[in-house]
């Protein structure tokens, strides 16, 4: 309708009262910092309620730890080797794909002494899980509908959170891809990070937002770990009966190895003799800054002593994680800043089993969708 003479037409409402008026309508816009197990626990839970997400991890692939190493002779679970379900809530999530999870023989776990000998069965009341083919198939499969609805930037590091310049009570992101190139993502309600605590720190120091969250992880400590993983093709020779110890995966208190696992022997897996060989905590350590030959070396003469394989492997390979074991956890399921719409979840919040990064990414989940949207820019607390 044309505006008459004695009526001005009302002028154009700025982008930031447009972006008030418009985020009234929309769905909560959440950004999740890692496609661990926690963080796609976290962002499942939201998409299940109609959140619009969006995941930003900084690896090629999805599950965090829960990882799996392709190779030649067959894959290595060279992170998390299995995990317990004891929570009902995280039964129920994995019963959406039956099948993807079988139970690994817990009778095939033993206790070394030092020297490689057997002390006793490991006494385990849990039956261990592993997805099929891989501890990554898990990840992979809970983040599938999110990647095919274009809610996943694989590859993808986040340097900083920021308000967003249009709409200052929300967020926005700063990123850079394995190329370099910087991007912002803007227009976030909420921005939850699912990384290991000393990453989160870093990110949450340059980014100058939560005081109040940085105080709160101050406390928790995570310790490194190096991994071998090693293959034998030459143990499936015909008329090779016997390769290698009896039992398929071992406790050690071997000054150099705490576990060591025959992956082959693991539901779905490849028949190619392979082995994943962990490092004590202590040892890595002390190592953490090694040359991973160097480590390959070492881990496996300590390898040797354990299982007498003193065959030359075909493949042998290390692999350091910086943040693999929780020593002093948070002690709580997550943290949650109502105010800011900023919080963090991870296995670190309860200790290090895969089954504590999903409780703690499905309650930071939870968490968020009771808290209300349009809060005012806060210092945190």
């Amino acid at each position: 309708m044309p505006t008459s003479k004695n009526t001005p037409a009302s002028p154009a409402p700025s982008p930031r009262r447009a972006a008030r008026e418009t985020a009234s309508a929309a769905p909560r816009r959440v950004a999740i910092i890692g496609a661990g197990i926690a963080g796609l626990a976290c962002a499942r839970t939201l998409a299940q309620a109609g959140c619009e997400v969006t995941v930003f991890e900084k690896s090629r692939g999805y599950g965090g730890r829960m990882s799996c190493r392709s190779t030649p002779f067959g894959g290595f679970d060279h992170g998390a080797q299995y995990f317990t379900v004891r929570d009902t809530r995280f039964a129920q999530a994995l019963q959406i794909q039956p099948g993807l999870c079988k139970p690994w023989a817990a009778n095939t776990v033993r206790v070394l002494d030092p020297l490689g000998r057997v002390v006793e069965a490991a006494q385990r009341t849990d039956t261990q899980v592993v997805p099929v083919p891989g501890m990554n198939a898990l990840g992979a499969a809970w983040a599938q509908p999110l990647a095919e609805a274009g809610r996943v930037h694989l590859q993808t590091r986040v340097t900083a959170i920021a308000r967003d310049t249009v709409d200052p009570r929300r967020w926005q992101l700063a990123t850079e891809s394995d190329d370099l190139s910087p991007q912002v993502h803007a227009g976030f309600d909420q921005v939850l990070l699912a990384i290991p605590a000393p990453q989160a720190t870093d990110l949450l120091r340059a980014s100058a937002v939560a005081p109040g969250l940085l105080a709160a992880l101050a406390p928790v400590r995570m310790a490194p770990c190096w991994t071998l993983m090693v293959a034998f093709p030459q143990a499936t020779q015909p008329g090779l009966t016997q390769f290698g110890p009896q039992w398929d995966a071992a406790l050690s208190a071997h000054h150099r190895v705490a576990w060591l696992a025959r992956e082959s022997s693991k539901p779905g897996r490849g028949p190619i003799e392979r082995w994943t060989v962990q490092a004590s905590m202590d040892w890595s350590q002390e190592h953490v800054q090694d040359d991973p030959q160097r480590v390959v070396a070492k881990l496996l003469k300590g390898f040797a002593e354990i299982t007498g394989i003193r065959a030359e492997p075909a493949h042998a390979q290390a692999h350091r994680w910086l943040y693999a074991k929780t020593v002093q956890p948070l002690e709580q399921e997550h943290l949650w800043d109502a105010q800011l719409g900023l919080g963090l979840c991870g296995d670190w919040c309860l200790g290090h089993r895969v089954e504590n990064a999903f409780v703690s990414g499905l309650t930071l989940a939870l968490a968020a969708l009771r808290a209300p949207l349009g809060a005012r820019p806060g210092r945190g607390h």
